[in-house]
């Protein structure tokens, strides 16, 4: 189906037409082109897009936006990030849909994933999510740019390192419900406390349509400024959580197979589901979910199937079982991004897997700030807790660990992913649980694709 006209295009982007086109997909990284896409020639810091407009259209890019003179069919326009963003307000425009937001300092992509799976559950192929974890300035746009005509429901994630960077979002996306996760210590670098960081994710509020709802964590220390920061732009705030007094809670959680069999109540009923991923962070994703599927209007019980359902998310919490002699270990994938509050999670996720050994391979946390070394050191203790019995740490950073758990757990110090997976294919053995964890950076993800590319067996 048609996504846009070469005439929409202009149209919304103020731009002029060369080259009569129709497009179905939108993309800004020419590696990720395919046919019948159009390809949005960004002009960056390190790179200029423009340099593989021919590339996209041996992909089979169907037309461009470029700023810059091309024999290939396209509009051109001034500048290309702000036709790319201009197009974004287009499509949201034009849209029917329900839209949600999800921010939060962990588990916006995980959120976001799973309220997608419930939401095309309800309205099979009418949900809209946005692509990997494209929630930056030029991510929330090219993912609201794709969204189809007809969509029912979009889900939109949206990040921030910096104070302001979400209310510029939250004013494209124009979202009726709005999801923040939990607030922790994340990109502190760039705040001067964990309240600013609050403040800063309270931004999403304020792109809320007349009425919207705004979905926010019951459990948290912040949870009186988030509501605060929500008042003037909801017309309703939901609280969600594990506690008692939240508007939606989980008040049973028993363990199952995988993750997790919970007994919801959501308002005054109550629902019954299992829950695929293992973890009291994802009970509590579950519960945000479930409140933004409600206010949505959506159906809870097809909502539980599908939180039953929910794949392992590459990077977020997938398992994998990789061979390993005569057996098998289990390796959780946690190699995405990393800071204090989801380390701490993830480590309980490795105590609560069966195992006869338990192995942590933890990348450094990254804009941290001055607080970097204290938060490194911090981690001893959840260590110790979740029964660690080697270590390897990966970076400089976490050089402040290494001086706590020396003569408690045997661990090895690395600089590099390289290293790290040199290190882990030494000492692994069947029968261990290994996790890794880390920020993106670091580049902890070739320690599991090294692992997985001829050892797996089975996921979940």
């Amino acid at each position: 189906m048609t996504l846009w006209t070469a005439a929409e295009i202009a149209a919304a982007t103020n731009g002029v037409v060369h080259g009569g086109f129709a497009v179905t997909g939108v993309a800004f990284d020419s590696r990720e082109v395919g046919p019948g896409d159009l390809f949005v020639a960004l002009t960056g810091e390190s790179t200029d897009g423009h340099r593989f407009v021919d590339q996209a259209f041996v992909q089979g890019a169907a037309g461009a936006i470029v700023s810059q003179p091309t024999n290939h069919p396209h509009v051109r326009v001034a500048d290309t990030t702000a036709a790319l963003e201009a197009l974004a307000r287009a499509s949201r425009a034009r849209s029917a849909a329900k839209i949600i937001g999800v921010t939060g300092s962990a588990g916006k992509t995980g959120t976001k994933e799973a309220l997608h799976a419930a939401l095309n559950r309800i309205e099979p192929g009418e949900a809209h999510k946005s692509v990997k974890s494209y929630n930056n300035h030029t991510g929330v746009p090219l993912s609201l740019a794709r969204m189809p005509r007809g969509t029912r429901f979009g889900v939109f994630e949206m990040g921030m390192n910096h104070a302001g960077e979400l209310a510029a979002l939250t004013r494209i996306v124009r979202p009726h419900i709005a999801i923040v996760t939990t607030i922790a210590p994340a990109h502190t670098e760039f705040f001067p406390s964990v309240e600013a960081i609050a403040d800063a994710k309270g931004e999403i509020f304020q792109g809320l349509e007349p009425g919207g709802t705004a979905v926010v964590p019951f459990d948290s220390p912040y949870r009186d400024r988030l509501v605060g920061a929500a008042r003037p732009y909801a017309g309703r705030v939901v609280t969600f959580g594990l506690n008692e007094g939240a508007d939606v809670r989980a008040i049973e959680v028993m363990p199952a197979a995988t993750g997790s069999f919970v007994v919801a109540k959501v308002g005054a009923r109550e629902l019954s589901f299992t829950l695929s991923q293992p973890g009291a962070h994802w009970v509590a994703n579950a519960m945000a979910v479930l409140a933004a599927v409600d206010a949505a209007g959506g159906d809870l019980a097809q909502a539980g199937l599908a939180l039953a359902e929910l794949g392992g998310l590459a990077g977020r919490g997938a398992q994998v079982d990789v061979a390993v002699g005569e057996g098998t270990a289990r390796l959780i994938d946690e190699s995405y991004n990393a800071n204090p509050a989801s380390m701490r999670a993830t480590l309980k996720v490795l105590a609560a897997t069966p195992a006869a050994r338990r192995i942590a391979v933890l990348g450094e946390m990254r804009e941290l700030g001055q607080e970097s070394a204290a938060y490194h050191a911090a981690l001893a203790r959840p260590i110790a807790e979740a029964g660690v019995e080697y270590a390897v740490l990966v970076g400089d950073g976490m050089t402040p660990l290494a001086r706590v758990l020396e003569g408690r757990v045997p661990f090895v110090h690395v600089p590099r992913a390289a290293d790290a997976g040199e290190a882990l294919e030494a000492v692994l053995a069947a029968g261990d649980a290994v996790l890794v964890k880390g920020s993106n950076g670091v580049g902890l993800s070739a320690v599991v694709a090294a692992l997985t590319r001829t050892r797996q067996t089975c996921s979940t």
